[in-house]
């Protein structure tokens, strides 16, 4: 993110800002060194180019290429510029001029990232310079492509805390109150040969034996069962998630996949009705009838209610986010900014997600019904409206270790296809199943933040941190489709997890204002007039768009907060200095604990 506190050219990530500051993140700090490398990182070629840049004409520079990162350093005097990009962020690379390019700065490179933003080089004709880069930039950017291993399987960065242990679902579950008389946990997945997607530890209606699940499983899509993904703590209603009902054109039924609703239903002896969301346009629902797929009819399923939320799919999501990059990189549509960016449709997808993750939200937190969630295969809107529903009902997921803990649970075991949707060292730039869900379900967390700024203890420097690492390959967190995928590969032995850099430097990622409070549910407004464009994302790159980081109120509390701890300091060395020379002060207070109420901060 483009910061004051640097050079107006500086174009490197948030991330890298900190690296600036801070090395707690163990990257080499030789100060002999042109590039900073992490342990595991190793320097592949360098190379003198004239970059581009968008906002400020040709630069002259030396890259870097390393087997994680492309890094370029300005070599001119009059202004320091500096770009970090992970190679992982690159999605394609292209030549640009031929030989008999005569055009200044005609003949390079042009790159192509998943972060909003382009890069482009010129290069010399002379030589094999260009061919040079281009055929390391392809290896090392695309890894798979030439069977090599990511960089997360080489990373060997350090941290005081194992981030691969911040979620353990038996743990999770039992925060929620289960197993309990109508819920139990089941192993049948344990070798995931119920579900290859889903995650080894599932929980179930205590009423449904395994026997009933197998069957059930032959009539869902991928056989992605109705399962459990949270409890309310007190009414006992449950949102379940599952994948669409195998009905095909012929209007298929399963007696057991009904009776497996009828029993998850009557889990909750005050609900009449069990409330079915399906997160697709009604259109599209019935058109997936043609390939097997569709939805629980009234006829089969007389105690279930069934709305569907008209949210779009992969590709419609994917279209709308290329329309948002041409408006607002390299430059700004500013003549016709408002209906530039309601021709992208994105807010307006934002607003259909967040509407039904508030509906469920609601059904739930009433206590009026349970609520089974699904979408074509139950792993894209489904795990954006479990996961946010979850974060309005349920004040632990707005921590800084209950959203990893969403994350992790939602999102990675249940089997989003990470791998797919971002193409992790894939150079098939165009492949249909690229699809910015995931950026999506962030962004709606961010628009609750801006509603909510006390109610999460996190603030938007860990979101951004979050999605850069969705790219760079860095971390094992984010990599392959599913558990089962992982578990092969040993991703928690060979890897390192983001939440260890995360939560070892716990204090850059707090919210300064985060009052914690236990059972307050967040009811965000999701109308077209209180949504808006992430600026500090979307357009961090231009340094020309002011940016609304640091926050001068925040600044001050912070300010404010170290004064006060200074105080509190200064009180307990006057304490110890004034009882070595009392040996039995009666009068004295007897902790510091006791005097703070003299030198607290009243905001």
């Amino acid at each position: 993110m483009a910061s004051a506190s640097t050079s107006k050219y500086n174009s490197h990530s948030l991330e890298n800002e900190s690296i600036k500051r801070t090395s707690r993140d163990g990257i080499n700090r030789d100060l002999s060194e042109a590039v900073p490398r992490l342990p595991g990182e190793t320097l592949i070629t360098d190379k003198e180019v004239i970059y581009i840049c968008p906002f400020n004409g040709p630069i002259k520079g030396r890259v870097y290429i390393t087997n994680y990162r492309l890094y370029l350093r300005s070599l001119e005097t009059d202004s320091v510029l500096i770009l970090d990009v992970p190679l992982g962020v690159i999605s394609r690379i292209e030549k640009m001029g031929g030989a008999t390019s005569r055009g200044e700065n005609s003949y390079g490179l042009d790159i192509t990232c998943k972060d909003m933003r382009n890069l482009r080089f010129a290069l010399k004709q002379e030589g094999h310079s260009r061919r040079d880069m281009f055929e390391i930039l392809t290896r090392y950017a695309f890894p798979l492509a030439h069977s090599l291993p990511l960089f997360a399987f080489l990373n060997e960065e350090k941290f005081n805390v194992d981030g691969w242990t911040v979620y353990d679902p038996v743990e999770e579950y039992r925060r929620q109150g289960l197993p309990n008389h109508h819920w139990r946990i089941t192993f049948i997945n344990k070798c995931y040969e119920l579900c290859d997607t889903y995650p080894a530890l599932l929980v179930v209606p205590y009423r449904a034996s395994d026997d009933d699940l197998r069957r059930v499983a032959t009539f869902r899509s991928r056989n992605r069962i109705p399962v459990l993904s949270w409890i309310h703590p007190e009414n006992k209603t449950v949102i379940v998630r599952c994948s669409q009902p195998l009905v095909g054109m012929s209007g298929k039924r399963n007696k057991d996949d009904e009776k497996y609703l009828d029993v998850i239903r009557e889990t909750n002896r005050q609900i009449s009705k069990l409330t079915i969301y399906d997160a697709r346009p009604s259109v599209n629902a019935v058109a997936n009838k043609a390939t097997g797929g569709g939805y629980e009819s009234d006829d089969a399923y007389h105690n279930a209610e069934l709305f569907f939320l008209d949210i779009h799919n992969i590709h419609v999501m994917r279209e709308s986010l290329k329309k948002v990059k041409d408006i607002v990189y390299p430059n700004v549509e500013e003549s016709h900014w408002l209906s530039s960016l309601e021709s992208t449709h994105w807010l307006e997808h934002i607003k259909l997600v967040l509407t039904g993750a508030i509906q469920v939200a609601d059904k739930v937190s009433s206590g009026k019904s349970s609520v089974l969630v699904h979408c074509s295969d139950g792993w894209d809107r489904t795990a954006q409206l479990t996961s946010l529903a979850m974060l309005m009902l349920d004040s632990f997921y707005r921590s800084i270790e209950g959203f990893e803990i969403l994350i992790q649970k939602e999102w990675i075991s249940f089997g989003h296809k990470f791998a797919s949707r971002i193409g992790h060292g894939d150079k098939n730039h165009t492949d249909a199943d690229r699809s910015p869900i995931f950026l999506q379900f962030i962004d709606c967390v961010w628009q609750m933040s801006k509603q909510f700024p006390t109610a999460f203890e996190f603030n938007e420097r860990l979101l951004i941190m979050i999605l850069d690492h969705l790219y760079s390959c860095r971390f094992g967190t984010f990599l392959f489709n599913c558990e089962s995928a992982r578990e092969r590969q040993k991703v928690t032995e060979r890897t390192v997890s983001l939440w260890s850099l995360i939560n070892s430097s716990k204090e850059t990622f707090k919210n300064p204002f985060y009052t914690k409070e236990i059972n307050r549910v967040l009811y965000p407004v999701a109308s077209m007039r209180h949504l808006e464009l992430w600026v500090n994302y979307y357009i961090r790159w231009n340094p020309r768009i002011k940016q609304q980081q640091p926050n001068p109120v925040e600044q001050r509390y912070m300010e404010l907060l170290a004064l006060r701890d200074e105080y509190i300091k200064r009180l307990e060395e006057l304490q110890l200095a004034n009882s070595a020379k009392l040996s039995d002060p009666p009068t004295s207070p007897s902790s510091p604990s006791q005097m703070m109420p003299h030198v607290q901060t009243h905001f």
